[in-house]
């Protein structure tokens, strides 16, 4: 019995020192790999690292190189913004409250006049500011470019001036025909017909000189013969 007591001692013994070993090498491995994860993330961080100061830099490289028109495009950015104030390029008449009319008031009254008159005064005073602005910036900016890229843009930009306000010149003399017929007692009228063209259609366009029919047969007219 004490033989075999000392027999089931030691392979128990050998057992345990087994299983200590096993654990031993379970424990070496799993520092071995926890330590290789970690140097590789720590490379990954140093290559992420080196990385983004190098896209930076390239983003103010590129942000410095500027074209040699950029000075040139940024003045036909204004006159863009300046034609696109209405449809034409031509700035629209001032926002006016509207005219309340009264019952029972004649048409083109002496109060409606003077409303009109007002408009088509307030109008042909901001054409003309504009006209002077336009002749003072051609003057500043009118200057002889080496790039030809420059000197492209910067007649593209006066050929748009020039366009606007040839046709804000015809716009003032239609408004001076309009204040004219104010004077002669014929404004509001349709020079084709005679009838009356209506407050709110003055108000929309005040030198308008057709009634809504007569224009719009103007209009299919046009679209035929064009």
């Amino acid at each position: 019995m004490p033989a075999k007591k000392k027999a089931k001692k030691k392979t128990s013994a050998k057992k345990k020192v087994a299983a200590g070993r096993k654990t031993a090498v379970k424990k070496r491995t799993a520092k071995k790999l926890s330590g290789k994860k970690k140097a590789v993330k720590k490379q990954i961080v140093k290559q992420a690292s080196k990385s983004k100061p190098k896209t930076a830099k390239k983003k103010k490289a590129v942000s410095k190189k500027k074209p040699p028109s950029e000075k040139k495009t940024k003045s036909v950015k204004k006159t863009a913004k300046s034609a696109a104030r209405s449809g034409t390029g031509v700035p629209e008449p001032r926002p006016r409250k509207a005219y309340q009319k009264k019952a029972g008031e004649e048409y083109m009254n002496p109060d409606q006049v003077e409303h009109f008159r007002k408009i088509l005064n307030d109008w042909k005073r901001d054409l003309l500011e504009e006209v002077d602005r336009t002749v003072h910036h051609m003057q500043d900016e009118a200057s002889n470019f080496p790039d030809p890229n420059d000197r492209a843009t910067q007649e593209e930009e006066f050929a748009l001036e020039l366009r606007t306000r040839d046709r804000e010149r015809k716009l003032i003399k239609k408004i001076n025909e309009a204040l004219l017929s104010l004077d002669t007692g014929e404004y509001g009228y349709c020079e084709v017909c005679g009838v009356e063209i209506g407050i709110k259609r003055l108000e929309a366009r005040p030198t308008a000189t057709l009634c809504i029919d007569c224009k719009t047969l103007d209009e299919i007219k046009e679209k035929q013969l064009g």
